[in-house]
């Protein structure tokens, strides 16, 4: 019997979508001009949506665009981990593998874990950053192939996406700000029920103006005539098309399928269900060609040609001549690459599918997986162990489920797929009772998690236990941030090992409990690590020890610093040394450093500190790393060391970007910010600020960034904006995890902004607060501040009737409780000396003598902001004090240097308050200046920085390098960019420069990029 060799039903004319297509195109041309652009296409099954992203995809082409295709898979119910995003960076390496390679330069063991092709994905640290650090590599390398050429990477059929996929595209559609890139993604609507894992990320994506979402409506009446038309080659009958459009209801895909039915006389008959009528296109093909049909749709969204071969064990000719009847009508069709076959559409798969019978699906499964385990090579290498896994699953035989669930749940964490992790693994608890124990036994631990003890036995010959899998989900689950299904996995082990006398493993879990509370924001965790500590007191050294004791003393140090924090921090260092866990060391000879810089003996814990960061950096323990960047600057800069602290912290930055540590970045970027602010840098200070908002993954990072920007509103004189930020910072900190290095900040800028809005009382009621809570060992460098804000408040009050009462209770709480902090660097010294100034101005007692020596002490260190306070008054004691032209002289001297730091900085109450006293004292603060002559720049209205950016930009720099080059955020680059673009009067950067070049703004080794 001979079959037809094809059949069409699809029309070659594209018909209707043009509002849609011109949308695609502007988006397109958007991306051209280097704004990247994100959207979502959501339509019902078969409406038309692969046709609409094949149209622009081919339009993009033409205009030289490179379009990377990638498409979810689903295999039986399961979704290969980033499955879409590995066929896109695959297809971008073949169109482009020289950028891409150059792109991926020095991250190619991380970017491995989406494209293989780069080479061996190393195993690295498993923690609650990798997936993050993973997506912000990968965002930066599309950023980086699409810096010079527009790229469009399309991902098809969301519905089906694992969740690993789902978070990093929300990643990118997040944090894409650069590069000429469109990210465009396809989804089914009608296949998102209330409960679909789908939903919550449109719901999110959709708060985003940056991302714009389309809907493929039905076809029209006409539509659909046009559409017949094009299949037919020839105008339908209006009879036909108003039966066609009435039993399609303008779906694109029905309309085919009914348009194919009556040219092939199947019209008469049809069932009412499209279904049916879907099956009957099946019906109608040979025996073979339906049972290769059947196989495929059992097999994925893709088949291999090998394996398809090696499952339906059909002579080779016979194969093929299904295959031939199946694509000839039009049912199956070739992949792209050739080396298999997959539906015309998903919805003849899911037909097909359905009208198996369940042993039938169960048999086909077993075969896959019976041909995947004879010849590993029949799938691609990264899709191997998955899709055993999947198969042995759907087939019900626990016995080989479980060993392939656990080698994909393996592959799953090395990829940072951690959600698809905790989901294979909690199907391995749900088949382990049903494994027989034989099986069981001969399982061995495969993954370790962190330091989860091994019983004190050898892991080789140790069978994996059921506790083993819930520790490794329980952890899978906080890194994928699916926090509940942790806490209820690690409630009902320790409800396990209440049975059972293992303290070591009891301590673990309570360890992860406390984070997991920690993370819910439900407590501060301490009770967790207490039970922990109880459970290894007296217990021989062990990592879990060393892991509780380390844990506890960063607790300590950021909650309770004392003794007790110290004498943890020094044992876990030992335990640690004692069973060789240098992770664990390093990390607390961390806290230890920190810890000895806040007792008192800072050259002691700084030269720890330096030690360490030299040590993990050696080691490459990116984590500890991180925090080392973090913590050594934080120290220098609580003793004053603020200039010594910058470079680290810029070294930081570039490590941390370099490996997608996000929240060790965004601390750092805190840490400058306050670093530039004591320094009088305060343009950058806020822009590290603002760094610390937009790069966190986290909340806290991101309040530290607020609540700088707070404080640099408020030196500003902007109130109302230092409030708005103080409650940001509010918001983001949450009031579940109190600790004195937020609280005592957040108080001292509360008391500023209440003291500046006239809020006296208020700015008393918080200080209550704060000494309530006190100032426990070692947060001097946080309470120093915060009682000088208090102490200045009072004294600016004191001669408001209003304020009168209360006052002396007031100012003996600040003099007792400045009484009990520490003096041991010269900062510190200096704000006990400045603190007592002012609550002697704030009793009327103040003289020149006292603020004598407080200018003093701060001529000796690099706050000029500071400097310029005390001198203000200094000069005001001064003058109240004068006797003669010596004394006015020097006050003079003394607000001239004031005023020009406030002025330099902005800082309108201080530069308003030397003014006021100068006017009052008749003092003349301006002498006349020599012409000089006018710099081109300032001519034009540019800011120093906008300088450095413009001389970047003549260089030839993308906003990206610019941002590496002046440690700023791609977004920030790009504002100072159109702010440029603004003030010369230009179009373009080729402009700028060319203006830059004509005014001599910049000599030409200053634009030699080598330099």
């Amino acid at each position: 019997m001979l079959w037809p060799v094809e059949t069409r039903s699809v029309s070659p004319v594209f018909v209707g979508r043009s509002d849609e297509l011109d949308t695609l195109n502007d988006a397109l041309a958007r991306a051209g001009a280097a704004e990247p652009q994100a959207l979502l296409l959501g339509g019902e099954a078969g409406v038309g949506k692969t046709r609409l992203v094949e149209e622009f995809a081919t339009a993009a082409c033409r205009q030289g665009a490179v379009v990377a295709l990638g498409g979810c898979v689903e295999i039986g119910a399961d979704g290969l981990p980033f499955a879409p995003f590995s066929t896109a960076l695959r297809a971008l390496r073949a169109a482009l593998p020289d950028e891409l390679a150059a792109a991926a330069a020095g991250q190619e063991d991380e970017l491995a874990r989406l494209l293989p092709e780069l080479g061996e994905a190393t195993s690295g640290r498993h923690d609650e950053q990798g997936m993050a650090r993973l997506f912000e590599l990968t965002a930066r390398l599309l950023e980086r192939v699409a810096a010079e050429r527009t790229v469009v990477v399309a991902l098809e059929d969301l519905h089906w996406a694992d969740a690993s996929t789902r978070h990093l595209l929300a990643y990118l559609l997040r944090t894409l700000r650069t590069g000429r890139l469109v990210v465009l993604a396809t989804y089914r609507s009608d296949d998102i029920h209330r409960r679909h894992p789908l939903r919550p990320l449109l719901a999110e994506l959709d708060r985003l103006r940056t991302v714009r979402r389309l809907e493929l409506a039905r076809f029209t009446r006409e539509e659909v005539g046009r559409q017949i038309a094009g299949i037919l080659a020839t105008e339908p009958d209006p009879a036909q098309v108003d039966e066609i459009f009435e039993r399609s209801d303008g779906n694109a895909f029905f309309v085919e399928e009914l348009a194919v039915a009556a040219t092939e006389g199947c019209c008469t008959g049809l069932t009412d269900s499209l279904r049916d009528l879907l099956l009957v296109r099946v019906e109608a093909l040979p025996d073979s060609a339906q049972r290769v049909a059947r196989i495929v749709a059992e097999g994925g969204s893709t088949v291999e040609y090998r394996l398809l071969a090696a499952v339906a064990q059909l002579a080779e000719d016979d194969l093929i001549e299904a295959l031939r009847a199946a694509v000839g009508a039009n049912l199956l069709t070739a992949t792209p690459a050739g080396d298999g076959y997959r539906f015309r559409h998903s919805l003849v798969r899911e037909a097909v599918a359905d009208d198996l019978l369940p042993g039938e699906r169960s048999r086909l499964n077993r075969r896959y997986a019976e041909a995947l385990e004879s010849d590993p090579t029949l799938v691609a290498a990264d899709a191997h162990v998955t899709r055993l896994a999947s198969y042995w699953y759907q087939a019900h035989d626990p016995a080989k489920a479980l060993p392939a669930v656990l080698d994909a749940s393996v592959v799953a964490r090395r990829r940072h797929a951690y959600s698809e992790q905790l989901r294979l693994l909690e199907r391995a608890m749900e088949l382990w009772d049903t494994v027989p124990e034989e099986v069981r036994a001969a399982l061995r631990p495969v993954d370790f998690t962190d330091v989860y003890p091994p019983c004190g036995c050898d892991p080789a010959t140790t069978p994996l236990r059921y506790l083993d899998l819930m520790a490794e989900a329980a952890v899978a689950g906080r890194f994928c941030g699916e926090r509940e299904r942790a806490l209820k996995i690690i409630k009902k082990a320790l409800r396990i090992l209440q049975d059972e006398h293992d303290p070591q493993r009891a301590a673990w879990f309570w360890v992860q409990r406390s984070r997991l509370v920690q993370g819910l924001a439900r407590g501060d965790g301490r009770q967790e690590l207490a039970n922990a500590q109880d459970l290894v007191r007296g217990l021989p050294p062990s990592q879990v020890h060393a892991d509780v004791l380390a844990n506890a003393a960063t607790w300590s140090m950021l909650h309770q610093p004392g003794p007790e924090a110290f004498a943890a921090a020094e044992r876990a260092v030992e335990y640690a040394r004692m069973v060789g866990a240098r992770e664990i060391e390093l990390n607390a000879r961390v806290t230890l450093g920190c810890l000895m810089v806040d007792s008192g003996d800072v050259d002691n814990g700084l030269a720890e500190l330096y030690r360490v960061k030299d040590a993990v950096l050696q080691d490459g323990v990116a984590h500890v790393v991180g925090r080392a960047y973090v913590n050594l600057p934080s120290e220098l800069e609580s003793v004053g060391r603020s200039r010594e602290a910058v470079p680290i912290l810029r070294e930081g930055l570039a490590f941390t970007r370099r490996y997608g540590l996000l929240d060790s970045e965004a601390w750092i970027w805190g840490n400058l910010s306050e670093s530039l602010y004591a320094l009088g840098q305060w343009d950058e200070a806020a822009e590290a600020a603002t760094g610390a908002l937009g790069s966190a993954a986290s909340a806290k990072p991101r309040g530290v960034g607020a609540l700088h920007l707070a404080h640099i509103a408020l030196a500003r004189g902007d109130a109302e904006e230092a409030a708005r930020r103080l409650a940001i910072a509010h918001a983001h900190y949450g009031t579940h995890d109190p600790m004195p290095q937020v609280l005592l900040p957040v108080a001292r800028i509360t008391i500023g902004v209440a003291a500046e809005e006239g809020r006296l009382l208020d700015a008393r009621a918080e200080l209550d607060r704060a000494l309530a809570a006190g100032f426990p060992p070692g947060t001097h460098r946080y309470g120093w501040p915060l009682l000088l804000a208090a102490a200045t408040a009072e004294a600016d009050a004191r001669t408001l009737p209003a304020a009168a009462d209360g006052r002396a209770e007031a100012l003996d709480r600040l003099a007792e409780t400045a009484r009990t902090l520490t003096t041991g660097a010269p900062l510190w010294q200096a704000y006990e000396r400045w603190t007592r100034a002012e609550l002697h101005r704030a009793r009327g007692t103040g003289t020149a003598a006292v603020w004598s020596d407080v200018v003093t002490d701060f001529e000796c260190l690099d706050r000029p902001y500071d400097l310029a306070r005390v001198r203000r008054r200094l000069a005001e004691a001064l003058l109240e004090e004068a006797t003669g032209d010596d004394e006015r002289d020097r006050a003079t001297q003394l607000l001239r240097l004031a005023g020009a730091v406030a002025d330099h900085l902005g800082a309108r109450p201080l530069a308003e308050a030397v003014a006021l006293l100068a006017q009052r004292a008749r003092l003349t603060l301006t002498t006349r200046a020599a012409p000089r002559v006018l710099d081109p720049a300032e001519g034009l209205g540019l800011t120093g920085r906008e300088r450095d950016v413009l001389r970047l930009v003549s260089a030839g720099r993308t906003n990206r390098q610019i941002a590496e080059e002046l440690f700023i955020s791609p977004k920030t680059a790009s504002v100072h960019v159109s702010n440029i673009l603004g003030k010369l009067g230009v179009a373009g950067r080729g402009e700028a420069a060319a203006v830059a070049h004509r005014l001599g703004l910049f000599p030409v080794e200053a634009l030699d990029p080598t330099r």
